[in-house]
C-alpha cells in the first residue's frame, strides 16, 4: 500500500504513515514539487540530506530567487526546467483527477509563457537584474508610466517601471515585486514584441529576431486568453465555486487548440501525442523555440521513496 501511495505521488499522506526520517524527508521534498512551491525549493532542500544530490540540483533549477543577488538564479536564469516540471505536474494531477490543481498549474503556465519566448533573445528568463540596456536607454518607453504612446496598460507600465530599479531593493521589496508584478512584466514584454504598433528603443535592439519573437508572444497571449485558461474563473483557485470535470477541460482544450492552430506557431497545439492534453508539450516547445518535454522529477522522487520504504 505504501509503495502504491508513492506511485500516486501521495507524498503528504505517505509522510504521515511512515516512521522513517529519510522517507519523510523525500516526501516533504516531493510534496513541495507537486505543489509547485518554487519559493521554498531552495529553503527546504539543503536540510533534506536524504534527498539525492541530483534531485536537489534539478529542483534548484526551478527555485525562484528570494533576493536580487541570490546565486544561482534558478527560474530567472531559465524557465525551461520550470515548464518541464509544470508539464509533469499537470500530467500527475490529471491522473489523480485533481482538476482544480490542473487548472491552477495551467494558469501559472499561461502567466509566464511570454518570458519563455523572450528567453531566446534575453539569454535569461526575465531577470530584472540583467535587463538589456535598451530597456532604459534613450528612446525607450519601457516603464514610462502615463506615456500614451506606449501600448502597455497602467498595471504593465507600473510593473515595467519597477523592474528598472527593483534589483537595488532589499529582499522584502524584491519578493513583493515577484509576488505582485512579475507576471504583469511577462505580459508587458509580450505586448512589446507582439502587439505594439509604435515600437520604441526597448525592442529596436532585437533586429531580425523580433518577427519570430513577436509571433511566439502572440501565441502566448492567445493561450493566456484561451477557453482552457479561462476555466480558472469557475474553479476554487479562481473566483467561483465550481470545479470543471475532465470532460469540460478536454472540451475547452479542443476549442483552444482550434483557435491556436490558425497561426504557424500555434499549429504545434494540434500535435497528437499521449499527453492528457494532447499537443500541450508541443505548444510549449514551439513558444520556447526549443524542445521541452515533461520532466521525470516527481517520478524519480517516487522511485527513491519506494526503494527506501521498509520491507
Amino acid at each position: 500500500m505504501l509503495a502504491a501511495l508513492a506511485r500516486r505521488y501521495a507524498f503528504g499522506d505517505l509522510a504521515e504513515l511512515v516512521d522513517d526520517d529519510r522517507v519523510r524527508a523525500l516526501c516533504v521534498f516531493g510534496q513541495r514539487l507537486l505543489d509547485l512551491d518554487a519559493e521554498d525549493f531552495g529553503a527546504a532542500v539543503p536540510r533534506a540530506s536524504a534527498v539525492p544530490r541530483d534531485l536537489v540540483a534539478r529542483a534548484a533549477a526551478c527555485h525562484v530567487p528570494q533576493t536580487a543577488r541570490e546565486r544561482p538564479r534558478g527560474a530567472l536564469a531559465s524557465l525551461r526546467p520550470v515548464y518541464a516540471l509544470l508539464l509533469e505536474v499537470i500530467e500527475a494531477r490529471w491522473r489523480r483527477r485533481e482538476m482544480s490543481a490542473v487548472i491552477s498549474a495551467l494558469h501559472i503556465a499561461a502567466e509566464y509563457l511570454p518570458l519563455l519566448a523572450w528567453e531566446t533573445v534575453l539569454g535569461h528568463a526575465g531577470d530584472p537584474a540583467r535587463w538589456p540596456a535598451g530597456f532604459a536607454g534613450p528612446g525607450s518607453r519601457f516603464g514610462a508610466v502615463g506615456d500614451r504612446e506606449c501600448a502597455h496598460n497602467r498595471s504593465q507600465q507600473s510593473a515595467a517601471e519597477r523592474t528598472l530599479r527593483v534589483a537595488a531593493e532589499p529582499p522584502p521589496g524584491w519578493r513583493a515585486y515577484l509576488d505582485r508584478q512579475h507576471s504583469h512584466v511577462a505580459h508587458a514584454l509580450a505586448v512589446c514584441a507582439g502587439v505594439c504598433r509604435r515600437p520604441c528603443a526597448a525592442v529596436a535592439w532585437l533586429g531580425d529576431s523580433r518577427a519570430s519573437l513577436g509571433e511566439r508572444c502572440r501565441v502566448a497571449l492567445s493561450f493566456g486568453d484561451s477557453a482552457l485558461v479561462r476555466l480558472r474563473h469557475a474553479a476554487p483557485v479562481g473566483h467561483g465555486f465550481g470545479v470543471p470535470s475532465p470532460e469540460e477541460v478536454l472540451e475547452a482544450w479542443a476549442h483552444t487548440r482550434e483557435v491556436l492552430s490558425r497561426t504557424r506557431v500555434g499549429r504545434a497545439a494540434a500535435t497528437e501525442d499521449s499527453y492528457p492534453l494532447p499537443g500541450l508539450p508541443a505548444l510549449v516547445s514551439a513558444v520556447a523555440a526549443t524542445p521541452i518535454v515533461p520532466s521525470t522529477l516527481l517520478a524519480d522522487v517516487a522511485g527513491h521513496i519506494a526503494a527506501a520504504l521498509p520491507a
